[in-house]
Formats: structure tokens, sequence, C-alpha cells
């Protein structure tokens, strides 16, 4: 077994953002999770840094290290999504205060710092909400960037176009200065657009199967699952529920679960009409080089098989 990959988690919790940070948690072998950054996104940024926390304490880790970063895009006002994940990002199961701390660094800070310090292409960057810490971190300090051995960011579309706007995806059309930043960064970037997330639906057995369970994070899944369920049913006439963020982790775990294609990706930051797009070449129709490896299909029984296992571990 090779050693686990190190990863910091960028985050906005969000309901499917706690199944992706319990997925990292339960699966040490595989992931190292040096801190865990959150960006205002789903809910502005004192309820991301608490339900971070309160995921932590759920998952049996209040030794994981939490740090706040920024509050509000690079550019622009903030856009949040309480009306997908509740009036406190984590609504469906009781919320307790946390008691572990927030550590007193700032976000981007702790990214810089950590990146600076460590070997060349050693630690992946695994984002699950707007880009603003990283995009702000690689502005900041450029010299960072080739630190990175890759991103792995929940983000766009192109199938499935968007879920804020006819055109866009919410964590790229959120800030996309910082999305723009990231693109063009020259790293590795993999991406797990709705195209796949909406493919990994959550349905009554596989609510059943982490109910079942038995436990603290197992419970509290199910009930979150329950809860923000109700508004994609609504609006797609889908059987459930896309649990986006845990893919990304799920990738690092089992990338064979995943399929798609290296392919270039624009993010559009100036037109009123699609701001915010992932402009994703996947018919190769430019000359634009690849930037990224675009998903665009999973295994979901084999994705909730892993999510379940490893969040049962907690």
């Amino acid at each position: 077994m090779s050693n686990p990959r190190k990863i910091i988690i960028d985050t906005d919790p969000g309901q499917d953002d706690a199944a992706a940070i319990m997925l990292a948690l339960g699966s040490p072998e595989d992931i190292e999770v040096l801190g865990i950054t959150t960006v205002a996104g789903n809910v502005p940024l004192p309820l991301t840094s608490r339900n971070a926390r309160i995921v932590c304490e759920w998952s049996g880790r209040p030794d994981v290290k939490v740090f706040a970063g920024c509050d509000r895009p690079l550019t622009r006002p903030l856009v949040t999504a309480e009306h997908v994940h509740g009036n406190t990002g984590l609504d469906g199961p009781e919320l307790h205060e946390p008691t572990m701390p927030l550590q007193p660094e700032n976000a981007v800070d702790f990214i810089i710092e950590t990146l600076r310090n460590a070997p060349p292409n050693t630690i992946t960057l695994c984002t699950l909400g707007p880009l603003t810490n990283i995009g702000k971190a690689f502005r900041d300090a450029p010299d960072v960037i080739d630190r990175v051995q890759k991103i792995v960011l929940m983000g766009g579309a192109y199938f499935e176009v968007g879920n804020i706007t006819p055109a866009a995806e919410f964590n790229i059309y959120v800030d996309p200065e910082a999305a723009d930043i990231v693109f063009k960064s020259g790293r590795k970037i993999t991406v797990m657009p709705l195209d796949v997330t909406h493919k990994a639906l959550t349905t009554a057995p596989r609510i059943q199967a982490l109910r079942d369970l038995g436990t603290t994070a197992g419970t509290a899944m199910a009930e979150m699952v329950d809860f923000f369920e109700r508004f994609d049913v609504e609006k797609y006439g889908s059987a459930g529920a896309p649990l986006h963020d845990p893919c990304v982790i799920a990738y690092l775990i089992k990338p064979e679960l995943f399929s798609g294609r290296d392919i270039n990706v624009m993010i559009e930051t100036t037109s009123e009409l699609t701001l915010g797009m992932t402009v994703a070449d996947w018919w190769g129709v430019t000359d634009r080089p690849a930037n990224a490896t675009f998903m665009g299909d999973v295994d979901a029984d084999g994705f909730f098989q892993l999510l379940t296992e490893r969040i049962g571990r907690l």
C-alpha cells in the first residue's frame, strides 16, 4: 500500500460537502487530511466554518484542523444557496454547537504555507465549493502553484449546463474570477461536473444503508440527505438527490469509478448571459490545449458502496 495522499479539503458545507469530509476521514489508508479550509458559498463563512467542525465531531475527529478563509468572492458580492441546503447549510439532523476550535490562522495563509513547506507535486487540493481561497492563494503567492500535485474539484457542467443560472453551475458561478485563475494555473485539474454528480443519485435503499450503519455519522448523513433530496426531486423530477462533492474524494480512492476526457475548459467571466459557465471543449472543436480531465460518467453503485463502507468506519 502506498503512502496516503496528502490533501487539503476546501469546502462550504453543505450536506454533500459533509459526505465528502466523512468519506475522506473514513479512509486514512488512502487519504491524509492536512486541514480543512472553509469558504463562503452554500451559506456564509461563519456557518460553513461551524458546519465543517460539526461534521468533524460527528466523525469522531475533533483533532482535524479547520481554518476559515474568504467570506466573499474575489471581486463580486456573495451568492448563497440556502434554498437548497437550508438556513444552516446542514439542515436535516439536529445540529450541536461544535466544541473543537477554529484555527487562528486564515485559510489562505494556511494553504500558502502548507504548499511552500511541501516538496513539489506532493499536495492535492480538493475543492468542494467556490474557488475563492485557492484563487486568492495562487494570485497572492504564485510560487506555490507548482507545489500542487493536482486539483480535484466539484464544479461546472457541460451536458447538464447550469443549476444556478441556465448556463452556470453554482460553485463556479459564485466566483468565476477565482475559477479562471485555477483553470489557467497549469496544474493538473480533474473536474467533477454536474454531468457526473447528477448520476450519483440517492435512492431509498442507498439512504437506508447509511441509516442502517447506526452510527452518529451514518444517521446524520441519512437525515441530511432526506432534507436536501426534497429540493432536487422537485426541481429535476429525479429519483433522488445528487451527492456532488463526495465524487471528488471517491475519485482519489477509486479513480476507476469515473470516466472522462482530457479537454480544454475555460471559464466565462464577462458575459451577462453565461457568467460562470465552464466552456468545456468536449468535442475538441478548438485548438486550445487540454487543461483538465473532465469527467462524464460514474459507477453509481460502486460509488455508494464505497461511501457507505467508509462512513461506516467513523
